[in-house]
């Protein structure tokens, strides 16, 4: 294979105004930590973060605490601790990493932000509609602190929701309430709870409009960069902050689809990423898409933030709506179908499937999907293996041949 040549990544602007965001979030909850109110609760990136809000919580997400350990390549320092006190090298890579810094005394947020330690958390509260995973994770804090531990168990393998899926889960996470006001000291107001599903749908369609650029020619952002500018998306959602970020960036997206800027120069491919991001290789990749003159588009990961379901009007039957209509927890049918849909919206020519090692969850190569892919839409795919955090693995100097081969198998093609 040929050497290909660097080619220097485009930045953003508004992330400057992103980075001062988060850097305020967690901030906040550590202030929260040693004054004692508001309240801290750690919440899954899917989980019931509205009706934590509404009740007043300042709240916490390990999974984006997680991703910074991987995009700072401190995870494989990380998991063997929590390997030595028996959390296996196949569970996710998140759980371990996250667990094995925190014994280790260490925090990527304080390089980051100055800041010593995570938040501890007064309650934990987890969604399974991600995996189980999630659960056993927040058991650990939960032991290890004393502190309450409640969740939601959705129903997974959906083809279609049904009545009975949300009603199932609007009951779960009307039992919550009483715990959730306990530890707070917030009585519960069905008002408030309206008033953050609204920005969260506010939030949601304005990162719909984020995403949807990448279906302009050129596209002017890559899925390299939304995994960025997903953040406020995933922590502030049900917050005004996250909303004005996402005017801002909406703004200067514009500007660039006006001006004709594309995210790849020479743009000749489209790619759709399927599957869980690299975190400690998302610049090397970039670079190298960039450098085959290659964007990848469009992703399942960063769509996962898209609930189109929430309304205020009906804000619990909408958030149980919205969380159970998650790409992972629906069946192969429903899978195939999504992922057509945004591929012809998005004029994509070839499918890049990670498949990650402790993630069976978000790894959609498994069960032939790629083969019936291609037979009914005539497009070729590459399966990397990976991992989300555990970058032993990861074999870069494969993944970068593969790479440039399937690169040259989609100029055969024309």
């Amino acid at each position: 294979m040929t050497e290909q040549p660097k080619t220097a990544r485009k930045t953003i602007k508004a992330v400057a105004q992103m980075k001062s965001l988060m850097a305020e979030h967690f901030h906040s909850l550590d202030r929260a930590v040693k004054e004692g109110t508001p309240k801290v609760a750690w919440c899954t990136s899917v989980g019931p973060a509205e009706l934590l809000h509404a009740m007043g919580f300042r709240v916490y997400f390990p999974e984006n605490h997680a991703a910074l350990i991987g995009a700072t390549r401190m995870a494989t320092d990380f998991i063997p601790v929590a390997n030595s006190i028996g959390y296996s090298p196949d569970i996710c890579s998140y759980l371990t990493a996250d667990v094995g810094a925190y014994l280790s005394h260490r925090t990527p947020l304080t390089k980051s932000y100055g800041l010593e330690t995570i938040p501890k958390a007064d309650v934990l509260v987890y969604n399974t509609n991600q995996c189980r995973d999630v659960q056993d994770w927040f058991s650990f804090y939960a032991r290890e602190w004393n502190v309450p531990l409640v969740g939601l168990h959705t129903h997974r393998g959906v083809k279609a929701v049904q009545e009975w899926h949300v009603a199932d889960l609007v009951a779960q996470m009307k039992a919550m309430i009483p715990t959730l006001e306990e530890i707070s000291g917030v009585k519960f107001d069905i008002d408030r709870l309206r008033e953050t599903v609204r920005l969260s749908l506010e939030c949601t369609k304005l990162w719909r409009q984020v995403l949807e650029f990448g279906a302009t020619k050129p596209a002017p952002l890559t899925f390299f960069d939304a995994t960025i500018h997903m953040a406020p998306a995933v922590v502030l959602r049900g917050l005004p902050e996250a909303i004005d970020y996402y005017k801002l960036l909406i703004t200067e997206l514009a500007e660039r689809v006006n001006q004709g800027v594309a995210a790849v120069e020479g743009e000749r491919h489209r790619l759709y990423w399927d599957g869980m991001p690299i975190w400690g290789k998302l610049k090397d990749l970039s670079e190298q898409f960039s450098a085959l003159r290659t964007n990848v588009v469009a992703s399942t990961y960063c769509n996962s933030w898209i609930f189109d379901a929430f309304d205020p009007a009906t804000p619990f039957e909408s958030m149980a709506r919205a969380y159970i209509e998650l790409f992972i927890v629906r069946d192969e049918s429903y899978k195939e179908a999504y992922m057509n849909e945004w591929i012809r919206d998005f004029s994509v020519d070839g499918i890049i499937f990670h498949d990650a090692k402790t993630c069976p969850n978000n790894s959609n190569n498994r069960y032939g999907l790629p083969q019936r892919m291609a037979a009914r839409l005539g497009i070729p795919s590459l399966v990397i293996n990976g991992d989300l955090n555990d970058l032993r693995c990861y074999s870069e100097e494969q993944a970068r041949t593969n790479i440039e081969a399937f690169i040259e198998q989609l100029d055969e093609r024309g």
